[in-house]
């Protein structure tokens, strides 16, 4: 059971310790700037307000950016993403000490370069070195962030904090938002969005190692994968799956992103196509990366480019967009 209290950590040291953290490159922003011009009005107004159970979190700015694909980010404004800061950097010990090893999205010595190599490691276990078929099971939740439901995801809080302050805190940035469901959704550009939905997906972690046993399973945000010789096992694995999903957590697969393949026939897994021996960008990335250098790319696309191509083989798009790894 999570051990602070609300006023342990609703204090003006908290505060202001969020606001050095939230500050880091952001300091040319307009809005931060702003914010910073009446920097002791506004952070004693904010612990005024959360003292006295006044708080209420405000609206969201929309935008929208292409990553690959059309992604919809709302915005809150500095005051409310502050108390954001807050609320993670208390949380995130917490639950990602219960979080199981194979989950890599948004924890600290994590991240998806540590799935494509556990991924990888994975593979070669089932195969026995490649000398035998490996079945890959791939699934994605279909509109993962804008379907999060609100009740359940305060239910699952509530076996872990017992402080019913810190829970109105949560529930009121929670309930802040919803996508077109009243009830569900998290924002894209919360801090705090990333931990919860590795809380709730962990119920589904919980799931699939306690209940179905699962030995090669792992899991990057909506994007999960497990490994098997056995193709039927697989697939008996997948309804208990889809029912989990939809009874316990109200979410639903996406049915065009489920399928089962061979290793040897390639399979798409965090922006790469994974084979025995090697693995190469997808082809819907490659185009991406063609394109966004053609045109004197800044320093920092190129350099970003240059750090994904050392995971993999990635000669003939690095070739074609004309960026070298020195």
């Amino acid at each position: 059971m999570f051990s602070k209290k609300y006023n342990d950590i609703v204090t003006i040291e908290s505060i202001l310790d969020a606001w050095g953290r939230f500050l880091r490159g952001k300091r040319r922003r307009k809005d931060v700037a702003e914010f910073q011009n009446r920097l002791a009005e506004n952070l004693s107004s904010l612990y005024y307000d959360l003292q006295n159970k006044a708080y209420r979190h405000g609206s969201y700015f929309a935008f929208n950016i292409f990553d690959p694909k059309l992604r919809n980010i709302h915005k809150a404004c500095v005051r409310d993403r502050l108390l954001h800061h807050i609320i993670y950097k208390e949380l995130y010990p917490y639950f990602d000490s219960r979080f199981i090893y194979d989950s890599y999205s948004c924890r600290k010595d994590k991240g998806a370069h540590k799935a494509l190599d556990r991924f990888r490691n994975f593979a070669g276990r089932v195969s026995r070195n490649h000398t035998r078929t490996c079945f890959v099971l791939k699934c994605d939740v279909r509109k993962f962030f804008a379907s999060i439901d609100h009740e359940i995801l305060i239910k699952i809080l509530k076996r872990h904090i017992g402080d019913s302050d810190i829970l109105w805190l949560i529930r009121d940035v929670v309930s802040s938002f919803y996508s077109t469901n009243p009830g569900a959704g998290l924002p894209l550009g919360n801090i705090t969005s990333q931990l919860l939905v590795n809380i709730y997906m962990h119920e589904f972690d919980m799931f699939v190692k306690q209940e179905l046993r699962v030995k090669y399973y792992i899991r990057y945000a909506d994007d999960f994968v497990i490994l098997s010789e056995d193709r039927g096992y697989l697939e008996n694995l997948l309804s208990q799956i889809e029912s989990f999903i939809e009874q316990e957590l109200c979410l639903k697969l996406h049915e065009d992103k489920v399928c089962i393949k061979t290793y040897a026939s390639g399979v798409d897994f965090l922006g790469w196509i994974h084979f025995p021996y090697h693995r190469q960008i997808r082809t819907s990335t490659k185009k991406r990366i063609i394109r966004n250098t053609k045109h004197f790319p800044t320093p920092q696309t190129v350099n970003s480019y240059r750090g994904l191509f050392l995971h993999g083989n990635a000669y003939e798009v690095q070739k074609a967009a004309g960026i070298a790894l020195y």
